[in-house]
Formats: C-alpha cells, sequence, structure tokens
C-alpha cells in the first residue's frame, strides 16, 4: 500500500496541470488579450482556444480535450443576455451543465468543467477563472483518461 503511494508522489512531482480554455471570439477570448495587455499574471499552462461563439461549441470538443490530455477545460463567454448570437451562451451553458453530469458518471470530476461569462473588458475575470481552473486540477491531480509518459509516448488508463 505505501509502494503505491510512493509512485503516486514521483508521478506528480513537478506537476504543472493542462488547461483548455475555449473562449468566444467577441468577449472571452478579447478579455484574455485584455489581461495580456494589462500585464495580469495568469498561468501559462491554459491553452486558448478562440471559437466564434460557446453555443456552436459540441461537447465532442470537450471530451477530445479531455482524452488528448486536459486536466481540466473551461468555456468562456459572453456576458448572459449580451451573446452577440443571441443564446449561444446560454445553449453552451446548458450543453456544459449536462457534460459535467455525464462526466461523473464516467469517473470523471465534474469539477475539472466549468463555464464562465465575461465580457471583452473584463480581463481581471479571465485571469482569474485561468488561475481557479489551474488550482482545481492542481488539487485534482491528473486527467484519471490520459497518463502522460516521457518523451512523445502515452498511455491511456480505462479503468
Amino acid at each position: 500500500m505505501e509502494e503505491k503511494k510512493e509512485t503516486e508522489k514521483i508521478s506528480t512531482e513537478g506537476y504543472e496541470p493542462e488547461v483548455i480554455a475555449f473562449c468566444c471570439y467577441y468577449c472571452a477570448f478579447a478579455a484574455a488579450d485584455m489581461a495580456g495587455s494589462l500585464r495580469l499574471n495568469y498561468p501559462a499552462n491554459v491553452k486558448i482556444i478562440r471559437i466564434p461563439c460557446t453555443g456552436k461549441l459540441d461537447v465532442i470538443y470537450i471530451l477530445k480535450a479531455f482524452e488528448n490530455g486536459a486536466d481540466a477545460v473551461f468555456v468562456a463567454g459572453c456576458l448572459e443576455g449580451n451573446c452577440h448570437y443571441l443564446e449561444g451562451n446560454i445553449r453552451a451553458k446548458k450543453r456544459v451543465m449536462s457534460l459535467k453530469k455525464m462526466l461523473e458518471e464516467i469517473g470523471i470530476e465534474p469539477e475539472r468543467l466549468e463555464m464562465f461569462n465575461m465580457s471583452s473588458s473584463m480581463g481581471f475575470a479571465f485571469a482569474e477563472a485561468a488561475k481557479e481552473m489551474t488550482e482545481r486540477a492542481r488539487k485534482l491531480g491528473r486527467n484519471p483518461v490520459f497518463v502522460k509518459k516521457d518523451g512523445d509516448s502515452s498511455e491511456k488508463n480505462i479503468a
């Protein structure tokens, strides 16, 4: 039993979680840009994927992010009522809530996924969301679906 704990310690040593942020073009991506312009600090391990609207983000892309090694994923869209595509952010919120339930059913902590709403001028909100998701991922540990090995090889856990 102690041997297993020791190997777990070794495998998380120097661990920096990989966080994927799906950001709508008009608000959240602009907020990320604003965070950079204001020189706000947020974790460098957050990878931003710009999308036209969170309402067009299919759950398959979020699942693929987890399958490909993301330790946490967040979807960042416009403030409710201010979506450039009318109700895209509301549809995205419903999808994220539904997917969180699905993740729990398949053994992945639902806390690894979150939806944030922000306007283009809310650089601070983007930086805080990035920090929050990185901290969550750090506390939860590595993605249970994907375990990275040294080099290019990877091993998927099916347990």
